[in-house]
């Protein structure tokens, strides 16, 4: 900012206000005295000479000091912002709320002047007794002049308000957010519109025809009087009102433009552009809003971002293929409601002595979204560090189990998990159920159905609890365990019906001469058929582990 810049900020107002006073004089005593000029004994009188001399550079001045002392802190702020000094927060609001409110003030101090002279000047022909035609010349005089002062200065300064002083004062909008000001409402403005385009001259032009008509009994003469006071007055008018058509257009044109532009760009997914709000009408509250929004879009893309990357860091933590082994054929699968889950699954090749097995585990956070998919990578890191330690399948999650509570603390998550352990050699299956639906077993030789069950609760509730191993020998001839979340058999359709178990245990029925990974894929089949094009409200995670004849 220069110091011309400074001062140009600093008393564009005051030159705008005595631009209005000064266009107002001469604009209607203009218009008055063309069709009736003032006596020209009326200056014999002193007090008239005195008064004319004395009270208008008077008026101006005191309009001129009061307009100093109200703009002192916005000043203060401007003086500030040129030193680049600190501004504290209190002499900003009240420059802010200055800004915002010196229109109206200006307005409010023109307005008392003129009346301030009506009253002054019709005391003065009273006193004199000069009759009730110039007391009443003089009133209607003093009072158009401050009405059409009050017109101008409304829109001039508005229009200095927000397109040089809004801009330094409120970078970032907000204008509607600053307490204890008026605002120029559109409503406002096409009222002040109608007083300056129509009322006034409309009013000027009759009492003019009145004053005249009563002044000179011929009609002819007095039609000889108005003829050039009408054509005068209605060319003046015309070019007044294009005038401030033009400027009020302006003041409304140009922030819906930036609005369109920037709402262009939000629809062409650009976040970046902001809407410059210069006022505290429903135009800048609409700005504001619109800041906001993009604001917020630009967020919610930064935190889709964030979402998707956390997707593929979490698809990578499970499973990158399934896995057949010495006749064993096990397929996994998650969807998640979010981009991010609670659910998990994990195949873990462990060797125990000369033994080798392989641990499947399945989880479910209590949840969705990131707080489970944190835990849920808590779970999997644990247990993936403490089954290559010795101990059962039931240490290894009871070890999983107390430092999962040491995590959640009273956060009040947990998860529930069912793991096994699967001898590639002996096929000895082992498992511990902690809280978790039991695994489902399907039997092709006698087309049976059974659980592998057993007692445990949810991981991260106790750290004192102690799981029990469970053994199964006889995990052969083409036995088909099914592992998975709830999620599955409570998915809904549009019509609020439940999937339920049936469909899936005979999907498992029907396809258990298939391997692992189509035994699956036509379990989830009759999901996506059942769900049509509902939403699924919660993760789903599934495993199939088939004994190969």
């Amino acid at each position: 900012m220069t110091k011309f810049k400074l001062f140009h900020l600093k008393n564009e107002m005051i030159f705008a206000n005595a631009f209005a006073n000064l266009f107002s004089v001469v604009f209607v005593h203009k218009l008055m005295f063309r069709a009736e000029p003032l006596p020209a004994d009326i200056w014999k009188f002193t007090a008239v000479d005195v008064m004319d001399t004395i009270f208008t550079p008077l008026a101006f001045l005191f309009v001129v000091v009061m307009t100093l002392l109200y703009e002192r802190p916005i000043r203060l702020y401007l003086n500030a912002k040129f030193k680049r000094s600190e501004v504290s927060a209190e002499l900003e609001n009240r420059a802010r709320q200055k800004v915002l409110n010196e229109p109206f003030f200006l307005m409010a101090l023109d307005l008392s002047m003129w009346m301030l002279a009506a009253i002054i000047w019709t005391a003065i022909y009273w006193s004199l007794g000069l009759g009730s035609d110039l007391m009443q010349r003089a009133l209607l005089l003093s009072l158009s002049t401050g009405s059409i002062t009050v017109i101008v200065a409304f829109f001039l300064l508005e229009h200095i308000s927000q397109k040089r002083l809004a801009p330094h004062f409120f970078p970032e909008g907000g204008l509607t957010a600053i307490p204890k000001t008026l605002r120029i409402r559109i409503r406002t403005r096409l009222v002040a519109m109608l007083f300056a385009c129509n009322l006034i001259p409309l009013l000027t032009i009759l009492h003019l025809f009145h004053r005249i008509s009563l002044k000179y009994s011929d009609p002819a003469l007095a039609i000889q009087q108005l003829r050039p006071v009408i054509f005068t007055n209605t060319f003046i008018f015309i070019g007044f009102g294009i005038c401030l058509t033009m400027l009020v257009g302006r003041n409304l044109t140009i922030p819906f433009k930036e609005i369109i532009i920037t709402l262009r760009g939000v629809r062409n997914g650009r976040f970046d552009k902001k809407v410059q709000v210069t006022s505290n009408d429903e135009i800048g509250y609409t700005g504001d809003v619109i800041n906001e929004m993009t604001a917020g879009l630009k967020e919610r893309e930064r935190m889709q971002q964030s979402l998707n990357l956390a997707k593929e860091v979490q698809q990578n933590l499970l499973p990158k293929s399934n896995i057949k082994v010495n006749g064993i054929d096990i397929a996994g699968k998650s969807v998640y409601c979010d981009e991010t889950g609670g659910d998990y699954y994990d195949f873990i090749s462990i060797e125990d002595n000369d033994e080798q097995k392989i641990g499947v585990a399945i989880g479910d956070v209590s949840g969705h979204g990131i707080s489970s998919a944190l835990l849920m990578a808590t779970v999997r890191s644990s247990l993936r560090q403490r089954v290559f330690l010795p101990g059962s399948t039931a240490n290894i999650i009871s070890d999983v189990n107390r430092q999962l509570v040491k995590d959640v603390e009273d956060s009040g998550q947990f998860m529930t998990m069912f793991f096994l352990t699967l001898d590639t050699e002996s096929k000895r299956l082992d498992w511990v159920r902690a809280g978790h639906d039991p695994a489902i077993v399907y039997d092709p030789g006698s087309d049976s159905f059974s659980e592998l069950g057993g007692s445990g609760i949810a991981l991260g509730l106790d750290a004192e609890w102690v799981y029990e191993d469970n053994k199964e020998t006889d995990f052969s001839n083409g036995q088909i365990v099914f592992l998975s979340t709830d999620g599955i058999w409570e998915a809904r359709n549009k019509n609020g019906e439940m999937l339920g178990k049936e469909p899936i245990l005979s999907a498992i029925r029907q396809n258990s001469s298939s391997d692992a990974t189509q035994i699956l894929d036509a379990i989830f089949d009759i999901l996506d058929k059942f769900i049509s094009e509902s939403r699924i409200e919660d993760d789903i995670t599934s495993v199939i582990i088939k004994m190969q004849n």
